[in-house]
């Protein structure tokens, strides 16, 4: 890796695969993982984290791709396991330094990431569409390609063969034995791999404290039935915009019961276009309507598929909670399915938008008060099977937050796996595949990429701590005019405040004590604006801190006249 971004891990062996998370390993999200092998790089997935209240002005945080920047020639390839915006969102940021760095994926996933190069104007992009049981060679790398079950169609586990050893690589994937689409979990793929010798087994965690299997997706149906039997008005279902399956329910739902279907947000409109131009999500005719057209229908006949329901403030179920939708306008007695997990991190900012379609008289199912929501990940049960059908060497757990990863980790251990063979990595940790083992040999520099509208990565964590206390205590701004030649202050000292105390005369006390202070310091002969401001910073955060216990942003301005 580059020089520059690296912690001193040892050069790399000459037989070594070397395996780099930068993303998704503490997060739920940004998933991305480094593959290297004799000098050329692949990459596993490319996605985005939404940023959480903590995170002001930031609208997405891309995987530490920045470790890579300068070797972005060596790129052979990325491999995009399926089309989940915390997989392949990050893509167009990756391939606006290098267009040409081939993208691999199914069908649908490329069709999916292949909106986004619209949208961020990028073209001349190198996709190499792929199936399940497909097998090709990529640089240095044999890549195999397996069929698993997600609440996503077309979904795919890869092998990755170097004569450094197998590695077996997820994806996302759960075992559903009765998939809205038939295509389940290829066992028997797993099952031969497992016969040939996986060196090292990297595993979906994001469920891996939940006992048992995962409900079967279609297990949801009478919870929707329920809905649309029992509402009298219309129907608001929110949903990731990738989640084919749900909305493909939904659609069947609102046809046997008579509805018309509208999708609202962007991001929704433009994915159920693709999944339905490729025939992975199936219409029934005079069903779809446009939203412009929803008035012309009664309440009763109308279903709205949504974004929104991680309470995302932007999205169009808060703007539909806040008043702010400029066509839909929700109504007493309208009933808002919530079809969808709560991604840890954004549980405050989903019960906010709950909260306020509850104020506005709408009925709100979600997966606390009915079964509207089945997860897309194997749950224990299921991974135990896979480690007992794998048998795999070395396991390293992927995607999840670290109680996740460890989890998974005590689930390969209570099947065989020798401990100090399941590795408990971080983002940026090196961890190198040789002779059978696999071992974390170092780190990298794999923390976040902020993207605040077309600005990435130059927003860094000391702004960020600016912008919370802006946001958490406000600020105060002193002006004041001296004339250094003359040692005398000539005009101020002017305070002004904004989400701070509010008041006429709450500075009336301190205005003495910055004018006394900066006269001190003028009379020791201090001329330099920038000691003066000090002086001004110092007294006015003792008075602030005496006088009302704030930490406002404190902002001096000194000019000489």
């Amino acid at each position: 890796m580059a020089a520059s971004s690296l912690k001193n891990p040892p050069a790399q062996q000459g037989n070594a695969l070397r395996v780099i998370p930068l993303g998704g390993l503490g997060d739920i999200g940004r998933n991305m993982t480094a593959l290297e092998y004799k000098g050329q790089l692949l990459l596993i997935d490319c996605g985005v984290l939404f940023p959480e209240e903590n995170h002001p002005g930031v609208d997405l945080i891309l995987p530490g791709f920045g470790v890579i920047e300068d070797r972005l020639d060596d790129v052979v390839g990325v491999v995009l396991t399926h089309g989940h915006e915390d997989h392949i969102g990050g893509v167009p940021y990756l391939l606006r330094q290098r267009t040409d760095i081939p993208l691999i994926g199914s069908k649908l996933t490329l069709a999916l990431v292949s909106e986004k190069f619209r949208e961020h104007q990028i073209r001349g992009v190198v996709k190499r569409e792929v199936t399940d049981l497909e097998r090709i060679t990529v640089g240095h790398f044999d890549l195999e390609f397996i069929a698993v079950n997600h609440s996503i169609p077309d979904a795919l586990a890869v092998a990755v063969r170097t004569p450094a050893g197998l590695l077996l690589h997820t994806g996302d994937f759960k075992m559903d034995q009765l998939p809205l689409d038939d295509r389940i979990t290829d066992v028997r793929s797993l099952a031969r791999l497992g016969e040939e010798g996986v060196d090292l087994f990297l595993v979906d965690s994001t469920n891996a404290e939940v006992p048992g299997f995962t409900t079967p997706e279609r297990d949801i149906a009478p919870a929707l039935e329920r809905v649309f039997s029992r509402s009298k008005q219309r129907v608001i279902v929110a949903c990731f915009a990738s989640h084919v399956h749900r909305v493909q329910q939904v659609m069947d739902a609102a046809a046997e019961h008579g509805r018309k279907v509208v999708y609202v947000g962007r991001s929704m409109v433009r994915n159920m276009g693709v999944a339905r131009d490729l025939g992975y999500l199936k219409v029934p005719e005079n069903t779809l309507i446009d939203m412009r057209d929803i008035d012309k229908h009664r309440p009763q006949d109308v279903v709205i598929i949504s974004t929104g329901s991680q309470g995302e403030p932007l999205s169009a179920l808060s703007r539909m909670a806040n008043r702010e939708h400029q066509v839909i306008s929700l109504k007493p007695g309208d009933t808002v399915v919530l079809a969808s997990s709560m991604i840890p991190g954004n549980e405050n900012a989903i019960y906010r938008v709950i909260n306020g379609l509850t104020k506005l008289g709408a009925k709100v199912v979600h997966k606390g008060n009915a079964m509207v929501h089945v997860s897309g990940h194997a749950s224990a049960g299921e991974l135990l099977f896979c480690y007992n059908i794998v048998k795999p060497r070395n396991v390293m757990p992927v995607h999840g937050e670290s109680r996740h990863l460890i989890a998974n980790a005590d689930l390969a251990v209570a099947t065989g796996v020798p401990r100090e063979r399941t590795i408990i990595a971080e983002d940026g940790s090196v961890v190198d595949l040789q002779n059978g083992r696999a071992r974390i040999v170092g780190k990298v520099d794999a923390s976040y990429i902020f993207v605040d509208g077309s600005t990435v990565g130059n927003i860094t964590e000391s702004a960020l701590t600016d912008r919370r206390i802006l946001g958490e205590e406000g600020f105060i701004s002193i002006v004041t005019v001296v004339n250094t030649h003359t040692s005398t202050i000539t005009s101020g000292p002017d305070i002004h405040a904004r989400g701070f105390v509010e008041g006429e005369h709450v500075f009336d006390s301190l205005r003495p004590l910055v004018v006394e202070a900066l006269e001190n310091a003028l009379q020791e002969g201090i001329d330099d604006p920038y000691r003066l401001q000090q002086a001004v910073r110092r007294r006015t955060g003792k008075w602030v801190n005496d006088t009302h216990r704030r930490r406002p942003m404190i902002i001096p301005v000194v000019i000489q006249a």
